[in-house]
């Protein structure tokens, strides 16, 4: 049994920051890669950033210099730090969590988490 539990949104101001967490637990082998997702009213889920274990990590260009992500190993935990929000940043923000499954992977999604960017 995998866990992915977000936390960390909330109402801002555009121009303001917020920080988001994720932490899995249980069962957890050999991660390929933490990541957040966004989805907005009426559009696709997208991704937002990820970062590859050993690799790196990987934005969307609507954040690049915007958000940042991070991740604690010994935790199996992953940040995003977003600053500079928008209107157009307003979401539901996913945390992903893909455990290697040779030769792929498993998908695993946190509930969400509500983001709101207004005045």
């Amino acid at each position: 049994q995998v866990q992915v539990v977000e936390s960390g949104g909330g109402l801002v101001q555009p121009g303001g920051s917020l920080r988001l967490s994720c932490e899995a637990s249980g069962n957890i082998f050999s991660i390929y890669a933490m990541g957040w997702y966004r989805q907005a009213p009426g559009k696709q889920r997208e991704l937002v950033a990820s970062i590859i274990t050993g690799s790196g990590t990987n934005y969307a260009d609507f954040v690049k210099g915007r958000f940042t992500i991070s991740r604690d190993n010994a935790k199996n935990t992953v940040y995003l730090q977003m600053n500079a929000l928008k209107p157009d940043d307003t979401a539901v923000y996913y945390c992903n969590l893909k455990i290697v499954n040779s030769p792929q992977y498993i998908n695993y999604w946190g509930q969400g988490t509500q983001v709101t960017v207004s005045s």
